[in-house]
């Protein structure tokens, strides 16, 4: 059985689902010289559901993934039952 690195209640947020890579500091220091993409290292986050953020947003517009929940006008996040429920649809 595979360990799920999320709570047990509440929300999550969209990189927390898909997952992000990292970013090391000869990356950043490239990506400030060149004015392009992340300019601080940061470290990985393992997908939980490994898409790109296009198929999953494109799956939640058919339905194929939960529908996401605002929590401000900035932050889109959803709720960890509904992840839950997903994999073990899966």
């Amino acid at each position: 059985m595979v360990t799920l690195n999320i709570p047990q209640t509440g929300f999550i947020r969209l990189l927390q689902i898909i997952g992000q890579s990292e970013i090391t500091e000869a990356q950043a220091a490239e990506n400030r010289e060149s004015g392009k993409g992340p300019k601080r290292p940061r470290a990985a986050i393992p997908p939980i559901i490994p898409v790109k953020k296009s198929c999953w947003w494109n799956g939640v517009k058919t339905g194929r993934f939960p529908k996401p929940v605002k929590l401000g006008p900035r932050v889109t996040a959803w709720k960890v039952d509904d992840i839950r429920a997903l994999i073990a649809s899966a």
